[in-house]
């Protein structure tokens, strides 16, 4: 037998290895396996079964086959579905194989390959008598002598941390070819394991000595101790039957455990019953408790408080939208549904009782959120309904928190699932319902392999497993709202919100006439200013809205003209006045605030544009008197903070709120009544496509927080440039009005949704590299475009044209035939292989979201 492996790598291709007999009869398609790959042991991926080699492609004669080293599973970690998902990603969004595999398990849960090194004889004669000055080889070679723990070896870690993975490679290489070392590789356990404590329960003879049975107690104690259980963990000391009467501590532990009517931990049973561990020693000692080892799950949601499940009356469009959706469940087969809610319209509502009749079906269902900070919020209400049938699923979690979610869903306990984009590989087992909410959202798209969109995955994977997908939207995607009028999904549509309450007015603000009465800029026009304070006086909640994080967006000194920039990024760097830093907002390279110009030692330094946090600093001044706190990433990076500030501002213990786009998804709070946006102005100068589309639907989304109670709402919007159409129908609040100004625009250019593009990004520290490889590419790819079926454009500089200490430039396919694009691309790609160029250079990015 031989398997089909794929390693997670960036190769685009998989390997095959021989199968020993002994693993042979266990292998299946999705185990895990270690395999040697090159100088590395690496966790792979079966892929594929092969009886012979010559089913496998391979010439037996001219082709050496290595053998599969250790078998992991012997049931498949990776279902079929997900194997036919991430194949389906890998070769639509020109990833590797192994990475996507990789990307949708639990981090942590392979095991890795550790890498241990000794010194030689010949090693330490050339510590012990060096001939010449010291060399970086030599002094990584006393670094690692001066190491050695006491087995003779030290791990190659220590070079990775002096130097970097790339060097400390070459290092070692040399080190070993010189005899210097032996290298020694071997297995380390998985990183996370399932997380195991002490519990304690009663036995039966508790239970009776409870009901004052005391003889029988007694008779059922010594037998117990006759006979222990083998699964008991004994804390000390050999068991004696005793019959004294128990004393108060030990009947406080009786009584806890009653209460408790299930296993308690032990810490918890000693906390709740106040006793030390020695009272439950002489407990087991005399047959009434046993204390054993047991699983714990690390809950996500332990930290969050759970709410009462609401018991609403749905309005006809709600029901009408359950119904198509609920009838298409019960058909078993697969659909599409673009769910159009204007904002307060009730979609979350729909999408609950649709998991309801899900779960009814004895299906299950996932629903997909853009931020993970959105996610414990949906999933307390979720758990209002469906309790620990709920699980959670996103990369913030813990390596252990996300392992326990996910056996939790793999093993059936969890029937539900709620995530950001990875929630899309969900172990969920006969999936009857995909919801991606607020599908319209650009973080759904990763920015690193494998660049998968989640939303078009979601859709993918339903159809793969005959289910229902629901994307629901107030501001859809041109794309998507482009397919449900075409016939690629079932549009529904929502346009009152819940108990006819209005859409919230809108007033643009014209700054320039601000400007012109004040005779100089303002942060804050004079109709915002008494919107605020009137809004307070009544009682009444305030969200203000810049998409721009820090205090001030960059330093200028007024001498010279110099900005602060990043030395890694062709950006300005951003100051935050509460870390006294300069940030860069890419790299995440920090400097201090420099007292004068660094380039010409002027001491007078300009903080020019305005950030969250400068807002929020200003509101306080303005208004002493109101409770003003700020949503914005830098103040929700600790755990739980996004939740507690959320909470506060809904039990009405805030009466402000800034934050940056964060505060426009998803939230529902009745009390909000004025909606302020700052500014969109610099949103809508992005030189990129989309630019418009993104300030409508953050626009709208917005302005959808006021006016969601009893009480009306109201939404201000500041701008200097007020007649820009996504300002006139964001201010309308009609999306088809804007869908048919923008679809213009996008069919005359040859802009998605009718045109496919790909953007291949190329990036490398040396500019003349990156400039060859990318004119090399693009001249590959025209002359693979034998019929001209594609335009391609550049290669030219990216906007933002060095990250990361990379120089950047862009080569973009437009095409309608996704098939003669995908073919020029290999054989462009297939070009640059053969001319040894690395492909790692190059970031093929299929249907980008942004251009940048």
């Amino acid at each position: 037998m031989f398997a089909e492996v794929a390693v997670p790598l960036y190769v685009h291709q998989t390997f095959t290895y021989a199968l020993p007999d002994s693993f042979a009869a266990n292998t299946r398609l999705g185990c895990r396996v270690l395999v040697p790959f090159g100088k590395q042991l690496l966790t792979g991926y079966v892929v594929g079964l092969h009886a012979t080699l010559e089913e496998a492609g391979i010439d037996a004669e001219t082709t050496e086959v290595k053998s599969i080293e250790e078998l992991f599973d012997t049931e498949p970690l990776v279902t079929q579905e997900l194997l036919e998902l991430t194949k389906w990603i890998a070769d639509y969004y020109f990833a590797p194989w192994g990475e996507t595999i990789k990307s949708c398990l639990p981090a942590g849960i392979n095991a890795e390959a550790e890498t241990l090194l000794s010194i030689t004889t010949t090693g330490r004669e050339a510590l012990a008598n060096p001939t010449s000055r010291p060399t970086t080889k030599l002094q990584a070679l006393a670094l690692l002598a001066a190491n050695i723990d006491e087995d003779g070896y030290v791990n190659s870690r220590l070079l990775i941390k002096e130097y970097d993975k790339t060097k400390a490679s070459a290092l070692i290489r040399e080190l070993e070819k010189s005899g210097y070392i032996i290298v020694k590789r071997q297995m380390q356990d998985a990183a996370v394991k399932p997380k195991k404590q002490q519990a304690v329960k009663l036995t039966e003879a508790a239970e009776l000595l409870h009901r004052r049975d005391a003889e029988a107690a007694q008779s059922l104690a010594e037998e117990n101790l006759r006979a222990p259980s083998a699964s008991s963990l004994r804390l000390g000391g050999e068991k004696k039957p005793e019959s004294k009467p128990l004393n108060d501590q030990q009947q406080r532990v009786i009584q806890t455990l009653l209460e408790a009517a299930e296993p308690l931990g032990l810490t918890q049973l000693t906390e709740a019953a106040d006793v030390s561990t020695s009272v439950i020693k002489t407990l087991e000692k005399r047959g009434l408790v046993e204390v054993f080892v047991r699983e714990v799950r690390r809950d996500p949601l332990a930290h969050v408080r759970n709410l009462k499940a609401d018991d609403l009356a749905l309005m006809p469009q709600q029901q009408e939208a359950l119904d198509a959706i609920t009838t298409a469940l019960e058909a078993n087969k697969y659909a599409a549904f673009l769910l159009h809610g204007v904002t307060g319209s009730g979609k979350t509502e729909v999408y609950i009782r649709a998991m309801r009749a899900a779960l009814e079906q004895g299906k299950t269902a996932m629903m997909l959120v853009p931020e993970i900070s959105l996610t414990p919020m949906f999933a307390r209400r979720l758990s209002a309904h469906f309790g620990d049938a709920v699980a959670i699923l996103h990369s913030s979690l813990s390596d252990g928190e996300r392992l326990d979610e996910w056996n939790r869903m793999r093993s059936g306990e969890a029937r539900i699932c709620i995530g950001a984009r990875s929630g899309v590989f969900a172990p969920l087992q006969n999936i009857g319902l995909i919801i991606v909410d607020e599908e319209h959202e650009a973080a759904y798209k990763q920015d690193s392999e494998p660049r998968y969109h989640g939303r078009d995955t979601a859709i993918v994977r339903a159809l793969k497993a005959n289910a229902v997908v629901v994307l629901g939207s107030a501001t859809p995607s041109m794309e998507s709202f482009h397919n449900a009028h075409t016939g690629k999904s079932t549009y529904l549509k929502m346009d009152t919100r819940v108990s006819g309450r209005p859409l919230a007015p809108v007033e643009i603000v014209d700054m320039r006439e601000v400007f012109s009465r004040h005779g100089k800029q303002q942060i804050f026009s004079d109709e915002m200013k008494t919107a605020v304070q009137e809004n307070h006086e009544r009682g009444e909640q305030t969200l203000v809205l810049l998409n721009r994080r820090g205090y001030s967006s960059f330093l200028l000194c007024r001498s010279c003209g110099h900005k602060s920039h990043c030395p890694n990024c062709d950006v300005a760097l951003t100051y935050h006045k509460s870390e006294a830093r300069l940030t860069c907002h890419y790299c995440g390279h920090q400097q201090r605030v420099p007292r004068t110009c660094e380039n010409c030692s002027g001491a007078f330094i300009h903080y020019v544009g305005e950030g969250t946090e400068q807002i929020e600093a200003l509101l306080k001044e303005l208004y002493p008197e109101m409770r003003i706190s700020r949503l914005d990433r830098d103040t929700t990076r600790r755990r739980g903070a996004f939740e507690r500030l959320l909470l506060e501002f809904a039990a009405g213990d805030i009466d402000l709120m800034v934050g940056t786009q964060m505060i426009a998804k998803g939230h529902d709070f009745h009390n909000v009544t004025l909606v302020c946006v700052i500014s969109v102005d610099a949103g809508l100068a992005i030189p990129d496509f989309r630019s418009a589309e993104r300030a409508f639907q953050l626009l709208t989304q917005v302005a959808g927080r006021a006016g969601r109670g009893e009480k009306p709402g109201r939404v201000l919007l500041q701008s200097y440039h007020p007649e820009h159409y996504a300002l006139e129908f964001a201010k309308a609040q009609v999306y088809e009005k804007f869908y048919e100004h923008e679809i213009h625009f996008r069919q005359e250019m040859r802009y998605p949704p009718f045109v496919a593009l790909i953007n291949v990004m190329i990036h490398h520290p040396e500019f003349a590299k990156a400039t060859t490889v990318a004119a090399e590419f693009a001249r590959l790819l025209k002359a693979a475009d034998k019929d001209q079926a594609l335009r391609i454009l550049g290669p030219a500089p990216a906007p933002l044209a060095r990250l990361k200490n990379e120089h950047r430039l862009q080569v973009l396919i437009k095409t309608k035939n996704r098939r003669v694009a995908r073919e020029a691309l290999d054989a462009a790609m297939l070009g640059l292989k053969e001319r040894d160029w690395d492909l790692r250079m190059l970031n093929v990015e299929v249907d980008p979201v942004s251009l940048m």
